[in-house]
């Protein structure tokens, strides 16, 4: 069975796969790609023998829709880090933020951030990021598909992108305030599709318990 749960924000996704699986009373539960715990949206979970199907659904494109707060960074690039520096907002146009959006569109290079589940020399990142331990990280490929403005309003920018596997949001948004001459961390993060599934298909964890 695959199953597209909508995550709520606070759990994290092996939570979602350990209540699953005791709900629907199958050992076998997987997931096709993490979400961050303060993320919502779209997790593709597999039971049973289906948890063959769960690599090709991981590797597809990825929707997310953002809240990036300019002005305070956070040593997670997310709202549930620690403030590490704080900057000025410079004075910024909803036409100046759609071209340096722009700019970001194609293949890139991204730094995995130390806080995430990337393993380097056999040891996940955030395990290291929490000794305050910081490791060399190889640059990996991604590539934008589209990134689009929703909505531009005081520090708050808010926008789609539609990305390759292994993008990190969290540190595009960073990217992103970086080129608007400022700081900047992710105060909220949706993931709305991933591949042919989408948001507006998927259940609540009520909704599965229901079932």
């Amino acid at each position: 069975m695959i199953i597209n749960i909508n995550k709520p924000s606070g759990w994290t996704s092996f939570d979602v796969v350990k209540k699953i699986r005791g709900i629907v009373n199958e050992k076998k539960v997987g997931h096709a790609g993490t979400l961050d715990p303060f993320a919502t949206g779209v997790l593709i979970l597999g039971t049973g023998s289906d948890t063959k199907k769960l690599s090709n659904i991981a590797s597809s494109n990825k929707t997310y829709v953002a809240d990036l707060t300019l002005g305070i960074e956070t040593d997670t690039l997310d709202c549930d880090g620690n403030i590490v520096s704080k900057n000025k907002t410079p004075e910024l146009s909803q036409k100046l933020v759609k071209d340096v959006l722009s700019k970001f569109k194609g293949v890139n290079k991204q730094i995995p951030p130390m806080y995430s589940a990337k393993k380097v020399n056999g040891i996940r990142l955030y395990k290291l990021a929490r000794q305050n331990k910081t490791v060399e990280r190889d640059p990996v490929d991604i590539n934008i598909l589209d990134i689009q403005l929703i909505k531009f309003k005081s520090s708050i920018i808010t926008f789609k992108v539609k990305c390759s596997k292994g993008t990190y949001v969290r540190v595009l948004g960073a990217d992103i305030a970086k080129k608007l001459g400022t700081v900047g961390h992710l105060s909220s993060l949706s993931r709305t599709s991933i591949g042919l599934y989408n948001i507006d298909d998927s259940k609540s964890i009520e909704e599965i318990s229901a079932l």
